[in-house]
């Protein structure tokens, strides 16, 4: 899609929108949750979800991430669970290996992909947990490394 703006001949065309990244609650909420990546505070109402692999074993989609099994969590949101999960992968900033499309593994994890991955709640509305991975393993061999 392009992001072209029509002027309707009145001003020459820039190939640019006016449209901004991270002015919207939402956008600004995801930036805040992104520096405190595993973090939670204190009393925070947190739900409990677990992420069950919906994907069958030889699904084409598993070739760009590896499955993790089933994964309980303690997240905000069924969202923020798939993060939370995702934050515990390898990720390429941490070892000797170039990303395909970005700097991080974030967007390319199993645990972001609907297709693989479908979040469940189990409980709802807990004060006595921290936000991260409660019960599973994550494993770290998400990512080869190109010197071993």
């Amino acid at each position: 899609m392009s992001n072209v703006v029509k002027t309707q001949g009145t001003d020459p065309n820039n190939a640019t929108s006016r449209t901004t990244f991270g002015r919207s609650v939402e956008s600004r909420a995801q930036i805040e949750d992104a520096k405190m990546k595993g973090a939670s505070t204190a009393g925070e109402l947190l739900n409990v979800y677990r992420l069950i692999p919906i994907a069958e074993p030889d699904d084409p989609n598993w070739q760009n991430a590896p499955s993790h099994g089933e994964i309980v969590v303690a997240a905000r949101t069924s969202g923020d669970a798939r993060i939370v999960a995702a934050s515990r992968e390898l990720d390429y900033m941490e070892v000797d290996s170039a990303p395909a499309e970005d700097v991080s593994t974030a967007n390319a994890s199993a645990f972001r992909s609907e297709k693989l991955y479908t979040v469940v709640e189990l409980e709802h509305g807990r004060a006595d947990l921290r936000r991260g991975v409660l019960e599973g393993q994550v494993r770290t061999d998400n990512i080869k490394p190109t010197q071993s």
